[in-house]
């Protein structure tokens, strides 16, 4: 069965100086969030951007597609930790992301595990929404 997951942003003002709110309409589970072009190219400073939620998606998909993969493959994770950094250049727009995972997997070894996330890295459908982007990867066994 098919899902949509939905969240909407209003915005005021121009580019530079504007601000928004981020409501995550679907779940109500992450408060609304500010975003601003400053949080985007400088400094966070408690607000979120699109590449920090672009970021957030892959590393929850990529841990999903891995567990799966692996359980299927009989050495199901006991423990898969994954984080996503998104690059962001103005002017360029996102130039790359880079997942990194560590993971606990009783009886796989460092390079069953490597060649699994990289094949989860490939098939995650996060991964595959974002093609367009030069996706890399570090993994490594706990």
């Amino acid at each position: 069965m098919a899902t949509t997951r939905s969240a909407h942003t209003v915005w005021e003002g121009n580019l530079l100086e504007g601000n928004g709110v981020v409501t995550f309409d679907s779940s109500g589970a992450i408060a609304e969030q500010p975003v601003t072009w400053a949080a985007r190219t400088q400094e966070a400073n408690g607000k979120t951007s699109p590449e920090e939620l672009i970021a957030a998606a892959h590393s929850s998909c990529f841990s999903m597609a891995f567990s799966h993969a692996l359980a299927g493959a009989g050495t199901p994770p006991t423990k898969l930790v994954t984080s996503a950094d998104v690059t962001f250049q103005p002017g360029e727009g996102i130039t790359g992301i880079h997942i990194t995972v560590e993971g606990e997997v009783p009886g796989l070894d460092e390079a069953g595990f490597v060649a699994a996330a990289e094949n989860a890295k490939v098939n995650c459908p996060v991964s595959q929404a974002l093609k367009a982007v030069p996706i890399t990867l570090s993994a490594k066994l706990a």
